[in-house]
């Protein structure tokens, strides 16, 4: 037990010595902050327009009305400014490195090799989609007078987590293929169309077989809908215990495959 919680804070320290390197080199550069921004915001609109006009024809689309969705676009940019900061970008250095040899230098790091490569980037610029994300849930439900049970608290943040979770597996299973494969980056921009396009929306408006796809196959729509739904029509028990088998499932999974893949890394000298 011991053992584990010393790797546990070894683990934390190295993401937050990355963490404060990545602080550092955003400071040098605090125009990307503004710009970063303006695309929030642009996108946002755009997002909030979209809405206004469907919501102009009808009331509910399948079970969601307007304040619902609000809080989905807002749960939308929180998934994209935590993936943007972090995980994104390192995933984007994993596969050149892969590519160009130098992920032997990870290699040789006292520290877990996918805990490296995991944190290894950092885009502190992508955090203000995270704040527009809470602003947008905060101002939804002030705007409503809605209120928000504990319960209804630690089911977002759990559904979060989980969401979290799988769409970090499933893009560390895409980005460990560079170990076979020479030039995979467009992989990541085809996961980021999908992504854009598919997760401002709930998954229950999708057909069945798309809902499936969306859920185990591309986990896109699925981990932004369980954390909303938690917000506005709740969610039971088995509910979030079907988050956390999903989350484990595909954690376990991007291990495993990660673990294989190191087995058959010849190196930048082979």
């Amino acid at each position: 037990m011991k053992g584990v919680v010393n790797a546990v804070r070894h683990h934390l320290a190295v993401v937050g010595s990355y963490l404060r390197v990545g602080l550092l080199n955003f400071v040098q550069y605090r125009t990307d902050f503004a710009v970063a921004v303006a695309n929030a915001l642009v996108g946002l609109v755009t997002q909030v327009i979209g809405l206004a006009v469907i919501f102009g024809q009808t009331t509910q689309l399948n079970g969601w009305d307007h304040s619902g969705l609000l809080v989905l676009v807002g749960v939308f940019f929180i998934c994209s400014g935590l993936l943007g900061l972090v995980i994104r970008p390192s995933m984007q250095t994993l596969m050149e490195a892969i590519r160009l040899g130098t992920f032997d230098f990870t290699l040789t790091k006292p520290a877990d090799s996918q805990v490296l490569a995991s944190v290894q980037t950092v885009a502190p610029q992508a955090a203000t989609d995270l704040l527009v994300g809470v602003g947008v849930i905060a101002w939804t439900l002030v705007s409503d007078g809605q209120g928000l049970h504990p319960w209804q608290v630690g089911a977002f943040l759990v559904a979060l987590a989980c969401g979290l979770a799988i769409i970090y597996s499933f893009l560390l299973m895409l980005s460990t293929f560079s170990f076979w494969f020479v030039k995979l980056d467009n992989i990541l921009v085809v996961f980021e169309g999908l992504f854009q396009s598919a997760g401002r929306w709930p998954v229950s408006i999708f057909p069945p077989w798309l809902r499936l796809v969306l859920t185990f196959v591309v986990p896109v729509s699925f981990a932004v809908t369980v954390p909303a739904q938690a917000i506005v029509l709740g969610v039971d028990g088995a509910t979030l215990a079907a988050a956390v088998g999903v989350a484990v499932l595909f954690l376990t999974g991007s291990r495993l495959f990660w673990r294989h893949a190191l087995r058959h890394y010849t190196g930048a000298s082979a």
